[in-house]
C-alpha cells in the first residue's frame, strides 16, 4: 500500500499507472469509442468528465470532496445494485488537462472491493477531428467475495466500462 498525506493509504502501490504501462498482476481494462466531432465538444466532454458527469449520470456517485476532480479529492462510488450495493471509497490520483487529453484517473482506498486504479478521460484527434472517451484500469479483487466472483468480473468491468462512455456521449449540452 501507498501512503498519502491526503488520507487513508491507497490499497495497491503502482499509483498513476493508468498514464501509460499497465502493470503486470492486475486485470487490465482498455476502451476506447468515438462520442463526438470538434474541438469544442472535446472541451465540453472534458469539463463533463472533470465534475464526476459518468458517475453521476449513473447514479453511483454518493460523495466527492470538490466539484471537479483534483488531485487528493476523496470520492465514495456505489457499485452493484440495491441493497447488494457496496460503498467503494477512492481518491482522485491526478488529473490530465493536455492539449488532446482531459480527464482523471482514480485509486482504491481501504473498504474498496477491488484493488487498482481508473482513468475517465476524453481524447481529441486533431486529425480526423474525433472525441473519444477512454476508460483504462487495472485491478484485482480485494476481498473474498469479489475473489469468487473471479470470471464475472471480467465482463461486469467491460459493460460498466460502455455505460460509462454511453452515459458521457449523452451528456446535454449546458443552455
Amino acid at each position: 500500500m501507498s501512503e498519502s498525506p491526503d488520507g487513508p493509504a491507497f490499497t495497491y502501490s503502482e499509483i498513476g499507472a493508468t498514464r501509460s504501462e499497465l502493470p503486470p498482476g492486475y486485470r487490465h481494462l482498455r476502451v476506447r469509442r468515438p462520442l463526438a466531432s470538434g474541438e469544442a465538444e472535446f472541451r465540453r466532454l472534458g469539463a463533463a468528465v472533470l465534475r464526476y458527469r459518468i458517475q453521476r449520470g449513473l447514479g453511483i456517485l454518493r460523495e466527492a470532496g470538490t466539484p471537479v476532480a483534483e488531485p487528493g479529492t476523496a470520492v465514495t462510488v456505489r457499485l452493484g445494485i440495491g441493497r447488494f450495493g457496496l460503498r467503494a471509497p477512492c481518491r482522485v490520483v491526478y488529473v490530465l488537462d493536455e492539449p488532446d487529453r482531459i480527464g482523471f484517473a482514480y485509486g482504491t482506498l481501504p473498504g474498496h472491493p477491488m484493488s487498482g486504479e481508473e482513468l475517465f478521460a476524453v481524447e481529441y484527434d486533431r486529425d480526423t477531428g474525433t472525441v473519444y472517451g477512454v476508460v483504462t484500469a487495472f485491478s484485482r479483487p480485494a476481498t473474498r467475495y469479489m475473489r469468487l466472483a473471479g470470471p464475472l468480473a471480467v465482463p461486469a468491468q467491460r459493460a460498466a466500462a460502455a455505460a460509462y462512455l454511453e452515459v458521457l456521449r449523452r451528456t446535454p449540452r449546458e443552455r
